[in-house]
């Protein structure tokens, strides 16, 4: 497993901490993601989530962080070094993103039964697009975008196998695909705001 990255860049009303193992004594709240999984433990991601009063918000005693705080346990994808592993803020401040072994999970902190576990297994590539309040999730053959309350978009196939982001600017987000029918490189081009492939310009 490739090892845990920490991407807060977008704000967020949470604090959490990526434990190198489950805790002897478990909070009162935890949580399993998926739910069906079996065996979860096994290799599992283990996050203990903290979520704070945002500013503005009335805090109630139950709100305490001692009262509010859970272990998120997050089933293992792929022991591959290429699958990540770590955890991401997102558009939605009230939502936290973890990634164990190319599994994606957005898991609300305010309700934490509440969550998506996104259906690339696995992503490849998880990139804050901050100017697009977006996070694009790299798998094979596509990009998926997860906006402030749900999926952006998605786009078309960019890939046979293998998709590599080049960089994002200018609401932009360029990149190279492998075709098998040319068994070569290609460039793409994707329009951030909705997912749409456009000329790539070379250079």
């Amino acid at each position: 497993m490739s090892t845990p990255v920490v991407d807060f860049s977008f704000p967020r009303h949470w604090q959490a901490e990526i434990l190198a193992a489950r805790p002897a004594i478990l909070p009162a709240r935890r949580y399993i993601y998926p739910r069906q999984a079996e065996e979860v433990e096994r290799g599992a991601l283990e996050v203990l989530i903290r979520p704070d009063t945002a500013p503005g918000r009335e805090h109630r005693p139950e709100q305490s962080p001692g009262a509010q705080q859970f272990l998120a346990t997050c089933a293992l994808g792929f022991r591959d070094p290429a699958a990540p592993t770590g955890i991401w803020s997102t558009p939605n401040p009230e939502e936290i993103c973890a990634v164990s072994g190319g599994y994606a999970y957005l898991i609300d902190t305010t309700a934490p039964e509440r969550f998506t576990m996104l259906p690339y297994r696995p992503v490849l590539e998880v990139l804050p697009a901050v100017v697009g309040r977006l996070l694009l999730f790299v798998g094979h053959r596509s990009i998926l975008a997860w906006g402030a309350t749900a999926q952006a978009w998605e786009s078309e196939k960019l890939s046979d196998e293998g998709v590599t982001i080049i960089g994002i600017e200018g609401g932009i987000v360029r990149g190279t695909g492998w075709e098998m029918r040319t068994d070569r490189e290609s460039a793409f081009a994707v329009n951030l705001q909705n997912g749409q492939r456009i000329p790539a310009i070379p250079g």
